[in-house]
């Protein structure tokens, strides 16, 4: 027997008897043993069902697992193939969108509204009112009203141009008249010399005098 296994405690009540406990400990039971009372089965099922849907479910998520790793296998092959054939992500991105378009347009749904809008269409082209209403226009453009008005409108047009192109031509023969005046140009020379006589004597260095530039008085003489 393993001295390892002897209690050797001294104040255990067992101290130097040599007991294997073995025996003893392989009598206690196990957590989840007989019948598993620490995970008890959902109401409504035995313990044997229980067992078999856990099983189950290990199974299945083994087989996702699976699954996953071969998805993941067959996108890598996938990526590999498109690389060496060209075909960038902007590519793929407009087959994708092409081929959804054409997938819609040939969807039963897309087909439906197509024909219904169709229908509506021809229902109220056909329709009095539609008539109608066409008919009433097509007499309103070809009345002698109509015809007065679009030519009185195109009249009026033409009019006002005239009568623009009219006021800017006095207007700058006006301009014109009034710059050979007399008036205007005395007022001109008036102008000029003005001009010259500031800043044609501030060029030669003359000062001007200025208003408040007081000036030396003189004294009277003595008598």
């Amino acid at each position: 027997m393993d001295p390892a296994s002897q209690d050797i405690n001294l104040n255990s009540p067992n101290k130097a008897l040599g007991v294997d406990r073995t025996d003893s400990l392989s009598d206690v039971p196990v957590e989840g043993a007989m019948g598993n009372p620490a995970n008890p089965p959902p109401p409504g099922l035995t313990e044997e069902e229980a067992e078999e849907l856990r099983t189950e479910l290990t199974k299945v998520e083994e087989e996702i697992n699976t699954l996953r790793q071969v998805l993941c296998a067959k996108e890598r092959h996938a990526a590999e193939l498109k690389r060496k054939l060209g075909l960038n992500p902007l590519n793929e991105l407009r087959q994708n969108l092409t081929r959804s378009w054409q997938d819609v347009q040939t969807s039963n749904a897309y087909v439906r509204t197509a024909e219904t809008l169709g229908e509506w269409n021809e229902r109220v082209t056909r329709s009095d009112l539609y008539l109608s209403a066409s008919a009433t226009l097509d007499d309103i453009t070809h009345s002698d009203a109509y015809k007065k008005t679009q030519e009185t409108l195109s009249q009026a047009g033409q009019k006002t141009t005239a009568a623009l192109s009219t006021m800017s031509t006095a207007l700058s023969k006006k301009i014109g008249d009034m710059r050979n005046s007399p008036t205007f140009k005395s007022f001109e020379d008036k102008m000029g010399n003005l001009k010259y006589k500031v800043v044609g004597q501030r060029g030669n260095g003359d000062a001007v005098s200025s208003p408040t530039d007081t000036t030396p008085t003189q004294e009277n003489p003595s008598f």
